[in-house]
């Protein structure tokens, strides 16, 4: 997207680097992320939404979706694949050859709305999964985890008022893109965090809020869009988040998936800007989710 884009390659690069000095990559089995059908994308996005994407794509530099939204010659076939691993995280928890899926993926997805692209995001991908999760093997209750820095509108706008997903999120507030505060529905348990907010506040926040939600939800997948800017090392925001408080979360929303959905979780990346910081947060997320 440009030499000083901060959703960038090296966002990736920085969680493999960390992958293999933490010693976890060894215990990982990797897969390619497949492309997203339309069929896929369709039940999130209007057709005609996922068609003009298709056609804005161009042939050479770049083009512009919105001031922050960008593709240039490989972004399609990339935010396929994103939400092609979504959807391959899905399946292979749900036919038990996996209990938990990290999708390390890029663009990020929570504030593509139904129809309209903006914040990075083209295609959401975990709202693509979970609505797999429902359509394609019946599922009747699916939890979305957000704990990116900023509000997923997207993923409140397609899912707003569905009683088979509930969807809980932290985020700094008013923060861009402004939005989660003003009458959320029943299954949107959002929690706005001030500027300065850290672990204390958003431990509460958890505990309070989220893990009640949950348990009386019972979900029988749990989703995570996992963004890691609210850490305190990430300029792209007012928040101040460590590594442990990814752990923690992590750890805690893994037991109410191991009491509700036979601990069947998937993970895919959203925010996450400074690189250190980002490598060390993801790990520690999955440290949580894999209680090591």
């Amino acid at each position: 997207m440009g030499a000083h884009h901060p959703e960038r390659p090296a966002r990736l690069t920085a969680i493999e680097e960390e992958l293999v000095a933490s010693g976890l990559a060894p215990h990982l089995q990797r897969y390619e992320a497949p492309l997203a059908t339309d069929e896929q994308l369709a039940r999130v996005h209007a057709v005609e939404y996922v068609r003009a994407i298709r056609q804005a794509a161009p042939r050479q530099g770049t083009v512009h979706l919105d001031p922050d939204t960008a593709m240039n010659p490989w972004t399609l076939q990339a935010a396929l694949r994103a939400a092609g691993a979504a959807v391959l995280g899905v399946d292979l928890v749900l036919k038990g050859e996996a209990k938990a899926a990290f999708c390390s993926v890029r663009p990020p997805g929570h504030h593509a709305c139904r129809a309209r692209s903006m914040g990075f995001c083209i295609f959401n991908n975990v709202a693509v999964a979970a609505c797999h999760a429902l359509h394609q093997y019946g599922l009747d209750r699916v939890a979305v985890i957000d704990f990116d820095v900023h509000h997923g509108n997207g993923t409140e706008d397609i899912f707003e008022g569905d009683p088979h997903v509930l969807m809980a999120s932290t985020f700094q507030h008013p923060f861009y893109p402004y939005s989660g505060t003003e009458d959320p529905a029943a299954n949107m348990v959002n929690i706005p965090l001030a500027a300065g907010a850290g672990s204390r506040e958003f431990r509460e926040a958890v505990k309070a809020a989220w893990l009640p939600a949950l348990d009386e939800f019972g979900p029988q997948l749990v989703l995570f869009s996992a963004g890691f800017d609210a850490h305190a090392e990430d300029d792209m925001a007012m928040l101040r988040l460590t590594d442990a408080d990814y752990a923690w979360v992590s750890a805690q929303v893994k037991d109410i998936a191991d009491r509700h959905a036979q601990g069947r979780v998937v993970s895919v990346l959203e925010g996450g800007y400074a690189l250190p910081a980002l490598g060390r947060s993801a790990i520690a997320h999955l440290r949580g989710l894999a209680a090591l």
